[in-house]
């Protein structure tokens, strides 16, 4: 939603629901940057909270994307920009250009300057790979040891430094997945009542045409990596190239992964809070107080009105009504254990992972496999052993 424009892919929130109270961070980056980054909403939008702060008014961050609102509230993020920007002449970005090396040569160079990050990474992970890289070439410090930094200042925790706003509170908004699946499908409807494809195709035309002549197109940064870009690409490049009836099914094929990407995004999304902000060990942490939002036409007695109790209570100091979610954690739990199952010829990165790919189908189905395999050469050497066995009779009447 910080890309000027595109309005109906990045579900910006509508004129009619701006003018209710002021909006921040909305539609002033050009969508062509492709470097912007979390580090430049963080700075951005810290300055607007303290604003905000100032007035005597009190910021409510809105997600979407958790690992955003995970910048302003923890000391998580290393800023190399200032150094790099010290440069003459136009700004490459240092994680981009590392990120057309092999996977495999990025990894060995990370060994190479920082070992204790390069085994907590997994080595097909481009990004956080050529990310640990591009913080040790312009700091001249270990990724792993700005990260023991930060843990280690007061209020620092397993997982970061100390909280920002210690006097924070989160509200979950959740739904029965069944009608979460079926609002978000609806969703999708309506952005393409709205005119999502006139936009997309728009933009097409302005930007990403001359990148498909040239084979270059990238969903990988900026505001490409915005669901709904690549699933309508197929449909986008071949309309007037092709029959009515191949348009007719590229286009169904777009809706429907748009689709399916939606409900698995809104799947990653429940994961992270789950993980991140109810299952992060340590004091750090802000409360999270669960609200039901299946039933839409419960929204005044199952979400404004214990939302509102809950915020009042925190800015009156008193302990609200109601209950924050409670998770169980393993503090022993190593987000970044590594370890290599060569039955499947796979590197698990985390304690968790590990044991879920060792319950898995296609890990267990490797093992079943394995064990037949073990068991047949058992037989085998069991069946060769009694051979030798009976020889050994026979002979033993023969002469020495």
């Amino acid at each position: 939603q910080v890309y000027k424009g595109l309005d109906i892919i990045t579900n910006k929130v509508s004129p009619q629901e701006q003018r209710l109270c002021r909006h921040h961070m909305i539609s002033f980056v050009d969508p062509l940057v492709s470097n912007y980054t979390v580090v430049d909403f963080r700075d951005k939008a810290v300055a607007l909270i303290s604003y905000i702060f100032a007035r005597d008014k009190i910021p409510i961050v809105v997600g979407g994307t958790n690992y955003y609102i995970e910048s302003l509230l923890w000391k998580v993020l290393i800023d190399t920009k200032e150094k790099a920007s010290t440069a003459p002449g136009p700004v490459a970005d240092r994680k981009v250009e590392l990120e057309q090396l092999d996977s495999v040569e990025l990894h060995r160079r990370l060994s190479q300057v920082d070992p204790e990050m390069a085994s907590k990474l997994h080595p097909h992970d481009k990004r956080k790979v050529a990310r640990s890289l591009q913080v040790f070439e312009e700091t001249g410090i270990p990724h792993s040891e700005i990260l023991h930094q930060q843990q280690e200042e007061e209020g620092g925790g397993p997982l970061g430094g100390p909280l920002k706003y210690p006097h924070s509170c989160i509200l979950w908004l959740h739904a029965d997945q069944a009608a979460l699946d079926q609002r978000l499908e609806k969703r999708v409807d309506d952005m393409l009542a709205a005119g999502l494809l006139e936009e997309l195709r728009d933009f097409h035309r302005r930007y990403n045409q001359e990148k498909v002549a040239e084979n270059r197109q990238d969903y990988q940064h900026g505001i490409f990596q915005s669901i709904g870009f690549k699933e309508f690409h197929e449909y986008l490049i071949s309309e007037g190239n092709c029959s009515p009836e191949t348009s007719a099914l590229l286009l169904q094929k777009g809706i429907q992964a748009l689709k399916q990407v939606t409900k698995r995004y809104a799947r990653r999304q429940n994961k992270w809070v789950r993980n991140r902000f109810l299952r992060r060990p340590g004091p750090n942490v802000p409360p999270v107080y669960g609200l039901e939002v299946s039933d839409l036409l419960r929204w005044e007695e199952d979400v404004l009105k214990p939302a509102l109790e809950i915020v009042e209570s925190f800015i009156q100091g008193r302990e609200p009504p109601a209950e924050p979610v409670k998770m169980e954690y393993d503090v022993y739990e190593n987000k970044r254990s590594h370890r290599v199952c060569e039955l499947c010829d796979r590197v698990i990165i985390g304690d968790r992972e590990w044991a879920a790919h060792t319950r898995s189908k296609s890990h267990l189905h490797h093992l079943k496999k394995r064990r037949k395999l073990e068991a047949a050469s058992r037989a085998a050497e069991t069946e060769g052993d009694s051979g030798s066995a009976e020889t050994s009779g026979e002979d033993s009447s023969l002469p020495l």
